[in-house]
């Protein structure tokens, strides 16, 4: 039997969120790669076949990931309320984006016009950065709402987009320069030090513990398969090894799935609320009071 300490450190610990489930996931998890994939495909790609199937599969993610999203919701028509309230919320922010991208992207699809497909790439990051945002807006859960979570959001869809595109080039009769591996490459790297970032971030200013239990035993797993072993295979692609474009489509899945898997951890096995804390323990009658306790959160150094 549970003593009323432990009854009463259960009641205001942390714990795992359950309003957000694995459609609510699968938005940021589709809808940023797609993102992502659309501007590139406006400032890289050259060839109408090429253009046409990253569009395709850019607007393909974006719109799965809001379908799953909206099915998450109870009353599904009720989603037209979202678009009531621009001024305050990114979640209008996204659907509005999505509103103006969907038709520009149509469009381009069909005309492969330069100026349409340019619109759809900015639209694409201007959809990625409201996503980014709509995370750090929930302030009730400290995983989300760390400040370093907006910048590990967009780098991650970056890098993503760039996989994809190199898997469509991949496939495609077009050769893969150089230059363009190399920059994803950095790409890559660049979402490396944001997640690592993130992580010290939450350490120097306290998480709850079992968020930080996920996305430590988690970091190991994604540092290797989303970072270091595509990296590996860009490289050897670069230096002539045979089956060039087999190995660059690997790398490109890989930061495409190390991504994927790092905004579900993220969004649904770190999610931990905030839970209850105390500035002071109270006492009965008169004598000081007890030292402020925070149940179920890293003890960060002076606080």
């Amino acid at each position: 039997m549970k003593t009323p300490a432990k009854r009463m450190s259960d009641l205001v610990s942390p714990r795992q969120q359950r309003n957000w489930d694995w459609r609510a996931a699968a938005n940021f998890i589709a809808g940023g790669a797609g993102g992502g994939l659309l501007l590139f495909n406006s400032l890289v790609s050259v060839d109408p076949d090429v253009i046409r199937t990253a569009t395709l599969l850019g607007l393909m993610l974006i719109g799965g990931g809001l379908t799953c999203v909206w099915f998450e919701i109870g009353r599904p028509w009720r989603a037209l309320n979202v678009y009531r309230h621009f001024g305050t919320s990114w979640m209008t922010r996204e659907a509005v984006a999505a509103l103006i991208l969907f038709p520009v992207g149509a469009l381009a699809l069909v005309t492969v016009q330069p100026a349409l497909v340019l619109a759809s790439g900015i639209l694409g990051v201007v959809f990625l950065y409201s996503q980014a945002r709509i995370l750090a807006a929930n302030k009730g859960i400290p995983t989300w709402r760390h400040p370093r979570s907006i910048g590990l959001m967009i780098a991650t869809g970056l890098a993503e987009g760039a996989g994809f595109l190199a898997c469509v080039v991949s496939l495609s009769p077009l050769p893969i320069g150089p230059l363009a591996l190399t920059f994803l490459i950095v790409l890559i790297a660049v979402r490396a030090w944001f997640w690592k970032a993130y992580i010290a971030g939450l350490l120097a200013d306290g998480a709850p513990e079992g968020a930080l239990r996920v996305l430590t035993g988690f970091a190991p797993r994604f540092v290797l398969l989303g970072h270091v072993v595509p990296v590996l295979f860009i490289v050897l692609a670069l230096a002539g090894l045979p089956g060039r474009a087999g190995l660059v489509f690997a790398a490109g899945l890989m930061v495409v799935a190390g991504g994927w898997m790092m905004k579900y951890t993220l969004v649904r096995r770190a999610a931990f609320t905030q839970g209850l804390a105390l500035q002071q323990l109270p006492v009965r009658g008169g004598g000081p009071s007890g030292p402020a306790v925070k149940p179920g959160w890293k003890a960060v150094a002076g606080v």
